[in-house]
């Protein structure tokens, strides 16, 4: 049986820009997201994010489409990934997120576990969020309501509640 902390949680979400990004409606999100990207690499659980020279991932192209951007990173578990998402800085994004990006019908955020040092590339959590969109969750691509363990792990679907 393999040990399931040889493996760590991968993490892709994506999101189409109302305004480009030196635009002044996007002013407040682009100049969080340096706190916040010191907020997740200081973060109990926090493992690797996805940059450019940048210091963030927001000039990195995903799914062909120029006014999407890509937050693509790796977690200790589930526990972890929402714990940060859910407070602070980050909380506070997450709750104004419709003032700069459009609402898309199509799922925006996959899930999938990762050999422990694995850094997923953008090729695989397009195909990760492509899987996810056609399937619905599967241990391939999953969400954090519908989570599956980590490979070694108990085979049950976990659900994961987010804190109140």
């Amino acid at each position: 049986m393999t040990d399931s902390t040889a493996h760590e949680l991968a993490q892709v979400n994506i999101a189409r820009l109302k305004s480009p990004l030196d635009s002044p409606q996007l002013k407040f999100f682009v100049d969080s997201l340096d706190p916040v990207n010191e907020a997740a690499d200081a973060a109990d659980g926090f493992v690797w994010r996805l940059q450019s020279d940048s210091g963030n991932a927001t000039d990195i192209p995903v799914l062909g489409d120029e006014w999407l951007i890509i937050n693509l990173t790796t977690w200790r578990d589930p526990n972890a990934l929402t714990a940060f998402m859910y407070q602070g800085l980050h909380r506070e994004l997450l709750s104004r997120r419709r003032e700069w990006f459009e609402k898309l019908e199509e799922a925006v955020t996959a899930l999938w576990w990762v050999p422990a040092g694995h850094r997923p590339t953008v090729a695989e959590a397009e195909d990760r969020l492509l899987h996810l969109r056609a399937h619905g969750a599967t241990p391939y691509a999953f969400t954090l309501r519908t989570s599956f363990p980590a490979p070694g792990g108990p085979q049950e679907t976990v659900a994961v509640s987010r804190p109140a």
